[in-house]
């Protein structure tokens, strides 16, 4: 499901164009629906085509990440804040226990690589055992890789 959202307090871009949100069944089937929706609104804010594939192949990673801490029958919920000079994504689930993904393993060190900035939120228990977790990271048209 797209549905328009508000921004969160500590993602404002300057300038946004639009905003998408987009729910998904957490589920590896679901992710090229989600890589879809990024590469198509990276495109519509006249990003590169290397800069299209690098957020594609970020938002892959981060959601490839969560629906695998993600608990049975849970959603992936992510949202696109759509600036002039960016792209902000904000991927979140629901994951079991205190479950989040790791900063010093191969799948964040090919995050950093890809985008300009990332971080891992942890937002607190949404059920008794059940911890939501919020991947968020900015990408911008054009930029040197990141070491």
């Amino acid at each position: 499901m797209i549905v328009p959202s508000s921004r969160h307090n500590n993602l404002e871009p300057s300038s946004p164009m639009w905003d998408v949100e987009i729910r998904v069944r957490a589920n590896p089937e679901h992710l090229s629906t989600v890589r879809v929706v990024a590469g198509d609104l990276a495109m519509r804010a006249d990003f590169d085509l290397d800069a299209v594939e690098d957020l594609k192949l970020a938002v892959d990673q981060v959601c490839s990440t969560l629906v695998g801490l993600a608990v049975a029958e849970s959603d992936l919920t992510c949202r696109f804040e759509v600036a002039e000079s960016e792209i902000r994504v904000s991927a979140t689930a629901v994951s079991a226990g205190e479950a989040r993904p790791e900063d010093d393993k191969f799948g964040w060190r090919v995050l950093t690589s890809l985008t300009d900035s990332a971080q891992v939120v942890q937002l607190g228990e949404a059920d008794p055992g059940k911890n939501g977790v919020r991947v968020e990271f900015v990408k911008t048209p054009s930029m040197a890789v990141n070491g």
